[in-house]
């Protein structure tokens, strides 16, 4: 049976990959396997494409990251939101606004061996100083800040369009999609997936990808593995930019605010807040911002964009950030489970280098490895056999 807007309403008995979640990882991943003809593919959302962590996104696109992995994941996904039309076949919503990154003044010296690294990988990257950063953005406080890294290149995109731009692509080649159906547990026999019990029956299926976000460790309690993934709430302000400030500028993330921060539009400025509450619930957390949150983080960004104090709140944003140990994702298949893969733990980073991911894992489903980017040290027992992930020149806030 289909429904009116054409995907199947009844769960298949059989697939050759089930993707559980229909965020921006998921439809990602469903969409490249898609292309590679990788079979029967359905993915299943408990909710509909892009309203988990997706749709409450504030969708910074950069590529400065202290790991080089994590540049390389950010480049290849940059160059597909800015061909966004030709690989997918819509006309997507990426703003190249320029982004700006600062760190605290005693990690200047970590900031250059970054930017040293991220353009030998090929990211477009300038160091700047003060001077050059007020005449970029003359509503910001720069007095302190002795250099900043500047990217021309990155900007922000949307979340949900991103995940429904992507699934959109994959259903028109041949992936079924089940809204409103929740996985409860894997079927599991003898080391190996068998498929996936969710409320509306059981699909069976050698390979299951999940792609669930904060939702991702209680399913994989029940398969006997624990993965280290905590749930931590965050707020994000809407603001309406004062009079007299100047739209459309850059992204920026500030280490001495500890706030992020990026024009919506020409007229509006969101502001959001490096650090979060835990552990949360994802199915029962704040759907407001609470005011005197909001505040405390305006105020913060009101020290680096001092007109911020004549802006008007228009909204707060909610959300949950699955994080791990180390902020950086878990990728790949579950030891001791043959053909079950996670995709989750993004720690608030996800949005940026999901296109990447959804290829790479693309890859390690069915070629064994990334053949695109080696990505073993994002594996999902690194913290069990005592491999987290550190950089080399990592900030005190990554």
């Amino acid at each position: 049976m289909t429904s009116s807007n054409g995907h199947s309403t009844s769960l298949p008995k059989t697939a050759d990959i089930v993707v559980l979640g229909a965020g921006v990882m998921g439809a990602s991943i469903a969409f490249h396997l898609a292309k590679r003809k990788a079979g029967q593919i359905v993915v299943i959302d408990k909710d509909h494409v892009g309203r988990g962590g997706s749709g409450r996104s504030s969708a910074l696109i950069r590529m400065h990251y202290s790991f080089a992995p994590e540049v390389q994941l950010a480049l290849i996904s940059l160059r597909m939101f800015e061909n966004w039309q030709e690989i997918v076949g819509q006309p997507g919503d990426f703003r190249k606004t320029g982004f700006v990154r600062i760190v605290h003044p005693h990690e200047t010296e970590r900031l250059k061996r970054n930017v040293e690294m991220q353009r030998k990988l090929g990211a477009k990257v300038d160091l700047i100083d003060k001077h050059q950063l007020r005449e970029l953005e003359p509503d910001w406080n720069v007095d302190e800040v002795k250099l900043a890294a500047y990217e021309p290149d990155s900007g922000y995109g949307d979340g949900a369009g991103v995940a429904g731009d992507f699934l959109g692509a994959a259903r028109d080649m041949g992936v079924t999609y089940l809204s409103r159906t929740q996985a409860r547990e894997f079927v599991v026999e003898s080391g190996h997936v068998r498929g996936v019990v969710t409320d509306a029956g059981v699909t069976s299926s050698p390979v299951v990808i999940t792609a669930t976000g904060p939702w991702t460790r209680p399913l994989f309690q029940q398969a006997g593995h624990d993965l280290a993934i905590e749930c931590e709430y965050h707020q994000v302000a809407i603001l309406r930019a004062a009079p007299g400030m100047k739209g459309g500028g850059c992204a920026c993330i500030d280490s001495v605010t500890a706030t992020y921060f990026r024009s919506d539009g020409p007229d509006k400025f969101l502001v959001g807040d490096f650090y979060g509450k835990r552990p949360t619930d994802p199915d029962d957390f704040p759907q407001r911002a609470s005011d005197e949150s909001l505040e405390e983080i305006i105020e913060r960004a009101c020290l680096r964009v001092p007109k911020l104090e004549a802006a008007e709140v228009m909204r707060g944003v909610t959300g949950v950030y699955d994080m791990t140990p180390d902020s950086r994702p878990l990728l790949g298949e579950i030891p001791a489970i043959d053909g079950l893969y996670v995709c989750a733990g993004f720690s608030g980073m996800g949005f940026k280098i999901s296109p990447a991911i959804g290829l790479v894992m693309s890859e390690l489903v069915l070629d064994g490895t990334g053949r695109t980017l080696d990505v073993s040290a994002f594996r999902p027992d690194r913290f069990s056999i005592g491999q987290p992930i550190k950089a080399e020149y990592e900030y005190v806030d990554d």
